[in-house]
């Protein structure tokens, strides 16, 4: 029997879907472990969910940026085209992000402020407004936020770049050599080597940004292929699996996190077919919370998981948290978007 070809437009057909398992794996790297419990390297494998929100988001970029572009020589004048557009394309990615970051941001900071200097003021203010201690000192509360918000910056010149010159698409092995530079060489590893966890999550991110044409295309890979993905599936999974149970702490993360780009995109193909078969009942349910993934985000750690008791097992603290965490989503998200279409005059449709 011939297997059906795997069908690349399936991830934005199932983007929703993969979001939502995407924030449920996050949500159970979150959840405490002991270092000694059998699950421990499986339950770090959450931290994918990172790297699938960063790939789906490159995707749906490209979706946004090339709708309706006309191509560059139809252009009279590329660069004030450029410039306008770039302008539209961060306004409507921050009025996703920031009014439900600069809430979560001054419930989270604000009651944590004691200072009484000048700079204190200034440093409250910075992580208020773009978690600026997750530069300078690597402060992880919510790295995500800064992450993103730093890669939107980023994706439209590289878009007009791959679009004009698609030579560039191999650009994402220049940044998997920038992360040797700065884990080993010594002088950029003290420039910037505190916020690795960063840099190791570019490549994963423009990947994204290069799959994003073969998905609008609705172009296919050979149903016999699926051997290979799952190969490299399993290869991945393990390596990682058992770096995490042995020698959690004993070797650069960057390093996981290079096994992380074909764990990644390897785990959306075979996640595409396990939705396809899925009960639609199931996948609404999964929608529903990668509808609500940014929030999620947000409100999971620090503001569920920071108040329930530390005696209770994993499950229990796994499940009482998605339970707890998803109606405050809902309300933040509500809140979020009457307060971007007051500022924007229309609602904001950007996803994130």
């Amino acid at each position: 029997m011939r297997i059906k070809d795997i069908e690349l437009s399936n991830i934005s057909k199932y983007r929703g879907e993969l979001m939502g398992a995407a924030m449920l794996f996050i949500i159970l790297f979150h959840v405490s472990l002991p270092r000694y419990d059998m699950f421990f390297g499986l339950r770090r494998m959450g931290n994918i969910g990172v790297d699938i929100f960063l790939f789906l988001s490159g995707i749906g970029l490209w979706f946004s940026w090339t709708k309706n572009h006309p191509p560059a020589a139809d252009t009279d004048s590329p660069g004030l085209a450029f410039r306008y557009k770039y302008i539209d394309f961060l306004k409507r990615r921050f009025l996703r992000i920031c009014p439900a970051w600069l809430i979560i941001a001054c419930l989270f900071y604000i009651p944590r402020f004691h200072g009484d200097t000048l700079m204190a003021w200034i440093d409250l203010i910075g992580d208020i407004t773009i978690n600026w201690d997750f530069w300078l000192h690597d402060e992880l509360s919510f790295w995500y936020i800064p992450a993103i918000m730093m890669l939107y910056l980023w994706a439209p010149p590289y878009m007009e770049l791959i679009r004009r010159h698609p030579i560039y698409r191999w650009l994402p092995v220049v940044m998997v050599m920038w992360c040797i530079l700065v884990q080993w060489v010594t002088p950029i590893h003290n420039l910037v080597g505190h916020i690795e966890i960063f840099w190791s999550r570019v490549p994963i991110f423009f990947i994204g940004i290069n799959m994003g044409e073969m998905a609008r295309q609705k172009r296919t890979i050979d149903g016999a292929g699926i051997w290979m993905i799952v190969l490299m599936f399993v290869m991945s999974l393990a390596a990682s699996i058992f770096l995490e149970q042995t020698k959690h702490g004993m070797f650069p993360l960057f390093i996981e996190r290079m096994l992380y780009i074909p764990l990644t995109v390897t785990t959306i193909l075979l996640l595409n077919r396990v939705f396809r078969r899925t009960p639609e009942r199931l996948n609404a349910i999964v929608r529903f919370f990668g509808s609500l993934s940014l929030e999620a985000y947000l409100i999971h750690s620090h503001f569920v998981l920071a108040y329930l008791p530390s005696e209770w097992s994993y499950w229990p603290t796994f499940f009482v948290c998605v339970i707890c965490t998803m109606p405050l989503a809902w309300l933040l998200h509500k809140i979020a978007d009457r307060i971007a279409d007051f500022i924007a005059g229309q609602p904001a449709k950007a996803t994130h």
